[in-house]
């Protein structure tokens, strides 16, 4: 039986998180390829190769070349354990991925050296900063024309609002591209495109060394001079602890197409980057050292193989050991439960696992018990928090398009709502369904997934609305009043919860005027 202690020590749990195209997957997937988990990395965009980008695996994502499911991935590098978690970039999946935070211990961002902070990474930013996250910063595409570094390193202080303190440096970027000098480790790498192997590395012991010179040239040799004395003028020295407390994030530049400056961001990473830390529940703060098993649910993916209609739930291990066919109790519903095949991915590659230590995600076979937020432990009551499911911005109908297959079409409503993609509310006035997103993209999704993964049919149908909000009221005939003045607008979500399907921001104003004894809600956690 492995060390508890050992285990978590080990341990590095991460998600990467970025603008769509800062090229998040090929990071991935050249992190994986270092850690032995793949052998060609195969270009996510090119027909070349069949093999494409392992993290992305949905059908509809290798369509459009983005990552609309988060997917987790675990493989050993030298002493450690690293799972990532590889987050949607874009915006009509930002839900997905605030949630996914809550099952990290650090973050890495990354930024395209020509575009910069983007908004999307501002928000995340927000989230990191909310609940103080260790953040790494990697900038790519150097391959590639793009800003001064000094430029790129301001704008990460003022977008962020974070100290950084690089640790490598580029030679050059675009086509004078060279390398990078590891700050860190003190030594120099040197750059030659390819996209399979790393390129030669020069260890160095003064910034001085004459073979600096003779590798980039005597020119380029003293502005990366200036430049790191400059950079030790300008930033703090790197202080482990304070990137700890998420105050002080540390830049590394290289192009993870060309698989650059990757390895020295791994090396660096597993050696300052938290093993897994205390999580806040309602009850009490549980330190992941402690006996007692305890874990919740962060994310339910539907069919993760098409073949069986299945659901899985990730489970984020917060303390002691998980064990297969140990029995856990189930918070919300009170029952205990087995699981008899937990799994750990690799992308889509299922493993089934004996054990999992805090740090960890596995994979339970969902046969519809599970929804996001749910609680495991041993027996103690326990009530993780800061999952939440925000108010939807878009709405539409959705109406079945084959009435033979009203019973497929149910199903898939039911497991994709699951997911929390988006949230179904049906309307008291009229019966019918409607689906609330936060991006158009989903409902583009949701259509495809319900035709592809269940064979059902659907069309959407427009409605005009707001906003959905949670209403709730200690007065029961101030609550009655309102349901029958707002009939028409008046939904129940599936928890059977009341919601108020506002059609204007001014309707929603003047119903909070007129109803004071009412109280609205913006998310659905309360």
């Amino acid at each position: 039986m492995a060390n508890l202690n050992d285990e978590i020590s080990r341990r590095r749990t991460f998600a990467i998180i970025s603008h769509p195209d800062a090229g998040k997957t090929t990071l991935t997937e050249k992190l994986l390829l270092f850690g032995g988990a793949i052998h060609i990395a195969g270009a996510v965009k090119s027909n070349k190769i069949k093999k494409t980008a392992t993290s992305d695996w949905m059908e509809i994502e290798k369509q459009r070349g983005i990552s609309v499911a988060t997917s987790v991935m675990g493989f050993n590098y030298g002493d450690y354990k690293i799972n990532i978690l590889d987050t949607p970039g874009h915006q009509d999946f930002a839900e997905d991925t605030y949630r996914t935070l809550t099952a990290v211990d650090s973050v890495i961002i990354v930024v395209d050296v020509a575009k910069g902070v983007e908004q999307q990474t501002r928000k995340l930013m927000e989230v990191c900063r909310m609940r103080n996250t260790p953040v790494i910063i990697f900038v790519n595409k150097l391959d590639r024309e793009g800003r001064d570094p000094f430029e790129i390193l301001d704008e990460l202080e003022t977008e962020l609002k974070i100290s950084v303190r690089p640790l490598s440096w580029p030679i050059n970027i675009g086509a004078k591209f060279k390398g990078v000098y590891n700050i860190y480790e003190q030594s120099l790498d040197l750059f030659t495109p390819n996209k399979q192997r790393v390129s030669e590395r020069i260890e160095i012991d003064d910034i001085n060394d004459p073979r600096i010179d003779q590798n980039v040239g005597s020119n380029d040799a003293s502005k990366l001079r200036e430049d790191l004395e400059l950079i030790d003028g300008v930033y703090p020295d790197f202080e482990t602890d304070e990137y700890l407390k998420g105050k002080l994030a540390p830049v590394f530049f290289g192009s993870a197409l060309n698989t650059f400056g990757v390895k020295e961001l791994l090396d660096c990473f597993v050696k300052i980057a938290p093993a897994p830390r205390p999580v806040t529940a309602e009850e009490r703060t549980i330190n992941p050292h402690e006996s007692q098993f305890s874990g919740f649910v962060f994310k339910i993916h539907a069919n993760m193989d098409p073949n069986h209609r299945s659901c899985i739930a990730f489970v984020k291990v917060c303390s002691g050991e998980f064990q297969r066919n140990a029995n856990y109790k189930h918070i919300r519903s009170g029952k205990f439960m087995k699981f008899a095949a937990p799994t750990a991915f690799m992308a889509q590659k299922k493993n089934i696992v004996d054990e999992a230590y805090p740090g960890d995600i596995v994979g339970i076979p969902d046969t519809g018990n599970f929804k996001i937020g749910d609680t495991l432990t041993q027996g103690e009551e326990l009530h993780f928090k800061g999952l939440p499911s925000f108010s939807p911005e878009m709405f539409k109908y959705i109406e079945n398009t084959d009435p033979m297959k009203s019973k497929q079409l149910e199903k898939g409503i039911q497991q994709l709502m699951d997911e929390g993609v988006a949230q179904l509310f049906v309307n008291q006035f009229n019966g019918r369904k409607i689906i609330g997103t936060v991006g158009q993209l989903q409902f583009e999704v949701i259509q495809y997934r319900l035709l592809h993964e269940y064979g059902a049919q659907c069309r959407w149908e427009p409605i005009s609305l707001y906003k959905a909000c949670w209403i709730e009221s200690d007065d029961a005939e101030t609550l009655a009043a309102f349901k029958k003045r707002k009939h028409q607008f008046m939904a129940i979500d599936r928890e059977g919860r009341d919601v108020f399907l506002a059609d204007s921001n001014y309707v929603l104003q003047m119903a909070q005027n007129d109803f004071p004894k009412i109280r609205f809600h913006f998310s659905s956690e309360f």
